[in-house]
């Protein structure tokens, strides 16, 4: 789960991390008066669940209260599209009002949980303020990486070490510490997955300051964090990624117009790469899960349809703890009730599969049957519409 950029500043203030000050605004007015409160000039930046915010016109130093009243007209209410949105964007509804920092030095720091060695990774350079998946991918001895020992969580020598990697010294490198320690505990304590600080500025008077913040967290342990999972802005995911969560369904909106009904992830991988080896592409990621009913399936299908551009879909099961039998009967069930027109292709294995092979050849209904994933995968991509090949 993502949270907004001033929900990542006050959880990093809670922790000992210096931010600047600022405030909320969800009206012009608000920003004004954000404004006026903190003395101008300001920085003002919409509040959405992406970054190449200031790319893309989201982020503006205003010197006067006309030019945050203009600013906030031209943002609040609208899609904000960015380099890591899809075309539609993501809705602004609130804005951040920041005091305006004397920027002398922009460096960048993270950490992020590296499932290769199963521990924290500190992740830091000085070169801050630009896209790290960039700058790793362009000159990756920019930065500097750093693995703490869950045994002993992270030591005073380690921030120490990383301060003068970065071209610290002074009272700097104590602040640092102070910023590495509140960072750590920030993503010890709340089951973060990552806390990034880009750009983490040093001023012209030499103190540190966490200018922007990004923080997300493990969705499987929020029951044991009702005070982060009281951040969620569901304005700001999928719908149907919230409606297929309620079902115990693993959705991911995609771009195509093949939907896809498979059980496990790795599976799910595959047929989408079918697809795309046969020329099409596929509408979505979704993964109905073990043990799933005929309602499960149904909701499958209902959670896919709900993508306008679906044209076709793809049912792709390998039963082990499923049964085919209970999914072909979900299929049949959800042709029915949805009053279904458009093409489905069914392709069943494992547990179960005579069974369910029997229930959807003796529906009555156009279903269409594959014996592997590659003829599912080139049939669907055959069976859609004109306009949509």
């Amino acid at each position: 789960m993502d949270i907004h950029e001033h929900q990542a500043k006050d959880v990093l203030r809670r922790f000992g991390v210096p931010v600047p000050d600022g405030g909320i605004a969800f009206a012009p007015e608000q920003a004004m008066h954000e404004a006026r409160k903190l003395g101008l000039p300001v920085v003002v930046k919409a509040q959405v669940h992406a970054g190449g915010r200031g790319a893309a016109g989201g982020v503006k130093l205003c010197r006067s209260e006309t030019e945050v009243n203009a600013f906030a007209l031209s943002l609040l209410g609208r899609n904000l599209v960015t380099k890591q949105t899809d075309a539609q964007g993501k809705p602004v509804h609130r804005l951040l009002v920041e005091k305006a920092t004397d920027i002398s030095k922009e460096l960048y720091l993270g950490l992020v949980l590296d499932r290769k060695s199963e521990r924290i990774m500190i992740v830091a350079s000085r070169e801050g303020g630009m896209e790290i998946e960039e700058l790793a991918e362009d000159r990756p001895d920019a930065l500097v990486r750093m693995v703490i020992d869950p045994a002993t969580g992270l030591v005073p020598f380690q921030s120490r070490e990383l301060a003068f990697k970065l071209g610290m010294s002074g009272s700097q490198i104590a602040q640092f510490s102070n910023v590495m320690r509140g960072c750590y505990r920030a993503f010890r304590d709340l089951d973060a997955t990552m806390v990034e600080i880009n750009p983490l500025v040093i001023t012209g008077s030499g103190d540190l300051i966490a200018l922007d913040a990004k923080m997300s967290f493990d969705t499987n342990a929020l029951f044991r964090r009702p005070e982060v999972a009281a951040l969620r802005d569901p304005g700001q995911e999928d719908p149907r990624e919230d409606a297929a969560a309620e079902h115990g369904l693993n959705y991911v909106g995609l771009e195509g117009d093949i939907g896809c009904i498979i059980n496990g992830a790795g599976l799910a991988m595959a047929t989408m790469d079918m697809i795309q080896l046969a020329g099409g592409s596929p509408a979505n990621f979704l993964d109905i899960g073990g043990g799933a009913s005929p309602e499960r399936v149904v909701a499958a299908f209902r959670t896919v349809l709900s993508d306008p551009n679906v044209s076709v879909v793809l049912v792709n099961i390998f039963a082990g703890i499923n049964r085919c039998d209970w999914v072909a009967s979900g299929v049949v069930q959800a042709y029915r009730e949805l009053n279904l027109t458009l093409p489905v292709v069914v392709r069943l294995a494992g547990t179960n599969v005579d069974e369910g092979r029997w229930i959807i050849n003796e529906s009555g209904l156009p279903l269409i049957s594959a014996d592997t994933l590659a003829e599912a995968a080139a049939t669907a991509v055959a069976s859609r519409p004109a306009m949509a090949a």
